[in-house]
C-alpha cells in the first residue's frame, strides 16, 4: 500500500488534523530525523520533547510546512499555525498589539469584517483586551507570547504548532500559556507544542519524544487533561 494511501486510511479512522510519516531530514548530507511518525489530532494537544539537538525545532518546522523533508510525507486536513518562540521587532517599528495579531491573518483571503472580528475575538481570548492599542515592546514576556498565541487563534488555523511558547516564563505565565491551548483544544483545533515543561507534558493527550533525531517509546505519562475529562 503506498505511503499517501496509508495516511488517508489513518485520517479516516482517527480524528488526525495532521499525519506524518516516515520524516528524514539531513543538514550537510547528515541526518538529523530519522523515520519519524507523527500524528496532530483535533482536540487534542501533543507534546513534543526531546533534549537540545534532538530534532524538535526541526520536526515543527516540516509539520508546518516551513521546510521540506528528504523524505517521507505530510498530509494535513486544514490550515496550519507555526507559533515561534520569539519574533523579531525592531524596537524603532511602531508596532501595536493589534496590528501584530493582524498580521496572523495574512495570506487569507478573508472579508475585512471578518477579519476584524476574528482579531477581537482572538485579543479575548488571550486575555489582552486592553492591550490593543499598545505598542508590542511594552508587552511583558508573558503577554508578548499571548500576542503570538493570538496570531493563530485569529488566523482560523485547525492546527497550531508552538516552539516552546512558555520558555523563559514565570510560573503563572506559564501556567496562563497552558491554560489558553488546552482551551483552543477544547474549542476543535490540534495543537502541538515544543516543550521541556513537566507540567506541560502531564497536561497532554500524547507525547511525541525525541533522542537524536528518531522517536522512541514515551512511558506511561499521566494526562491531566485525560483525567479532567473521565472525572
Amino acid at each position: 500500500m503506498k505511503m499517501r494511501t496509508v495516511i488517508n486510511y489513518v485520517r479516516r479512522m482517527t480524528n488526525s488534523a495532521l499525519t506524518a510519516t516516515g520524516i528524514c531530514f539531513a543538514y550537510g548530507g547528515s541526518d538529523v530525523l530519522h523515520d519519524v511518525d507523527v500524528r496532530l489530532d483535533a482536540g487534542a494537544i501533543t507534546a513534543i520533547v526531546g533534549a537540545n539537538g534532538s530534532g524538535k525545532s526541526t520536526l515543527i518546522e516540516i509539520l508546518a510546512g516551513v521546510r521540506r523533508p528528504r523524505e517521507g510525507c505530510v498530509e494535513r486536513s486544514g490550515d496550519v499555525a507555526l507559533v515561534v518562540q520569539r519574533v523579531a521587532v525592531p524596537e524603532a517599528l511602531p508596532l501595536t498589539v493589534r496590528e501584530a495579531i493582524a498580521m496572523g491573518t495574512w495570506g487569507r483571503r478573508r472579508p475585512r469584517r471578518e477579519v476584524r472580528r476574528s482579531v477581537d475575538e482572538a485579543i479575548e481570548r488571550v486575555g489582552l483586551t486592553g492591550f490593543a492599542r499598545r505598542s508590542l515592546h511594552a508587552l511583558s514576556g508573558g503577554q508578548r507570547q499571548r500576542a503570538l498565541i493570538a496570531q493563530g487563534i485569529a488566523r482560523g488555523a485547525d492546527v497550531m504548532i508552538l516552539d516552546e511558547p512558555a520558555a523563559g516564563l514565570d510560573a503563572d505565565s506559564r501556567t496562563r500559556v497552558r491554560e489558553i491551548l488546552a482551551d483552543e483544544a477544547r474549542r476543535g483545533r490540534a495543537v502541538g507544542w515544543v516543550t521541556h515543561d513537566h507540567d506541560d507534558i502531564a497536561h497532554a493527550d500524547r507525547v511525541v519524544h525525541l533522542v537524536e533525531g528518531r522517536r522512541v517509546a514515551e512511558p506511561g505519562v499521566p494526562s491531566q487533561r485525560r483525567a479532567n475529562r473521565m472525572g
